[in-house]
């Protein structure tokens, strides 16, 4: 019987938000030479974490690097409500001021759930 149960994973990295584009999309090259889109969504916080922080939204940022998943976030228009799927990643990288990290949302699949009016 012990062949039937399920394990729980030991670790677990996966986010979905649904909320509002906040800005059309961007492309860019890194200098590695890879090529991502960029975006923002917005998300409302729940009625608990609105009355503890006062903060009412949460913008976070997302970059796709597969080519399915850019193709589908160049598509997004500000005021676009998505969906995202993925998982949380810190990023470092080098600019003139030194290193830094910075963490996003890596993109695995998103669609458009109603335009924007």
């Amino acid at each position: 019987m012990a062949g039937n149960l399920e394990m729980e994973p030991s670790s677990r990295n996966e986010v979905v938000l649904c909320g509002r584009v906040a800005a059309e999309a961007r492309e860019r090259e890194l200098p590695s030479g890879d090529c991502i889109v960029t975006g923002r969504v917005i998300v409302d916080r729940d009625a608990q974490s609105l009355k503890q922080s006062g903060q009412r939204v949460d913008t976070i940022d997302c970059v796709g690097w597969t080519l399915r998943v850019q193709r589908s976030m160049r598509a997004w228009r500000v005021g676009d409500q998505v969906e995202v799927k993925g998982s949380i990643r810190r990023r470092f990288f080098r600019t003139s001021g030194g290193p830094v990290s910075r963490v996003e949302v890596e993109v695995k699949a998103s669609k458009k759930i109603r335009s924007a009016a």
